[in-house]
């Protein structure tokens, strides 16, 4: 077996259709962090490049025989690139891939742009729509208001309740963590949206640029912030949205192989197409330090097949072979998988560390299956330690 016919082939492709933002969030993995190279490249991907881009993408399908691929329309801000362009663009992607594999559209918007005329496009061509909001007006504009100071978060809430009036179209809600916020007060009302997945990002950090901590004494601020919004989560049965990373944890700790990126062993299979039709791996590593995510590889030229052999994505391959040695041996590394690889950097050893969350990660690991078991549920992953 050759390595190609041995490796997951990608099956989300992210193409970055508006490489400009109309708010101006300060932790912008894509503006404001070492990596500024998106502030070069084209201001939205024109139909030449999403034409290339489709066809890699209708080669890949028919390479791998997939029978479904997610098409995610991001940025920047992917409203930014006009309800007209943008249903060329999807146009271009339809007609590329064969009618054997189901094409599903995602998009994920800070949605201050979300109007009539764009819900009439999703409908048209059944886009599921994700909003970016970190939690009440107090909260969310801490990070994320426009490019003249301004708070962003009514304008957001209009945009999601537009969205809510067609509630097939809308996805679920992304926030980032953050330790100034009350984590019951922002867990309750995302959950007032009543969308079906809450997804808490945590904020990108190295070990030579570490995220911030209140209490330095406290290493796992994070995991308790976590750990709020699952007991939160759960003692509302009427509850009926999913928190990703927890269900994640829940999943992966009953033996189900993940197939996210920032959790569990199983290769991630996303690749990034940048408005310049560049192929990238994992863009949040722009977080990480200048190149760190650029391959060398575009459209134009290369196929996604060739992105799957690259150096730098081979460490998607290798499992717990590509983790630091203390996390190999670590009874929870089937569930935390080591870490979102950007967490795990480090100028002088690369990749080959622990998360800069790993006491997080194990905190809330740990509370949500000691959760489980006084629920009946055996643990076949974690340890004999109690949970805290």
């Amino acid at each position: 077996m050759t390595l190609l016919e041995d490796t997951a082939p990608f099956r989300t492709f992210i193409l970055k259709v508006a490489n400009r933002c109309n708010i101006d969030c300060d932790y912008c993995f894509v503006f404001n962090s070492k990596d500024q190279a998106a502030r070069h490249l084209p201001a939205r991907m024109n139909l030449d490049v999403a034409r290339a881009a489709a066809r890699q993408i209708g080669d890949h399908v028919r390479t791998h025989g997939l029978s479904t691929v997610h098409v995610v329309l991001h940025g920047g801000e992917p409203l930014l690139a006009g309800p007209r362009h943008t249903a060329d663009l999807l146009d271009a992607v339809r007609e590329a891939i064969p009618d054997s594999a189901e094409v599903r559209f995602e998009l994920q918007t800070n949605a201050t742009l979300v109007s009539e005329a764009w819900l009439d496009l999703f409908e048209q061509y059944e886009v599921a729509v994700g909003v970016s909001l970190d939690g009440p007006s107090a909260a969310n504009d801490r990070h994320r208001l426009t490019h003249a100071g301004r708070s962003s978060s009514a304008t957001t809430v209009r945009g999601i309740e537009l969205l809510r009036s067609r509630p097939h179209l809308f996805a679920g809600l992304l926030a980032v963590v953050d330790l100034a916020n009350d984590p019951v007060e922002v867990h309750d009302y995302l959950a007032s949206f009543e969308p079906p997945v809450i997804d808490f990002g945590l904020p990108h950090g190295t070990h030579d640029d570490p995220p911030h901590r209140r209490d330095p004494s406290v290493p796992n601020e994070y995991g308790l912030w976590m750990s709020r919004v699952y007991d939160a989560w759960i003692a509302r049965p009427e509850y009926q949205h999913s928190v990703r990373m927890l269900e994640d944890i829940v999943a992966l700790s009953s033996g189900v192989r993940g197939s996210v990126e920032t959790l569990g062993l199983a290769p991630p299979t996303s690749v990034v197409v940048e408005s310049d039709g560049t192929i990238e791996g994992v863009d949040t590593l722009r977080s990480v330090e200048e190149g760190a995510s650029w391959l060398g590889l575009d459209v134009f030229h290369q196929s996604f097949d060739d992105a799957l052999r690259h150096p730098k994505l081979m460490h998607r391959q290798y499992g717990k072979a590509a983790l630091a040695e203390q996390c190999q041996s670590c009874p929870l590394v089937d569930v935390c998988g080591g870490g979102y690889l950007p967490h795990r950097f480090s100028a002088d050893r690369g990749y080959r560390n622990r998360s800069v969350y790993c006491a997080d990660l194990e905190y809330v690991i740990r509370h949500v299956q000691g959760s489980l078991r006084r629920h009946g549920w055996e643990d076949t992953h974690a340890s004999d330690a109690p949970p805290p």
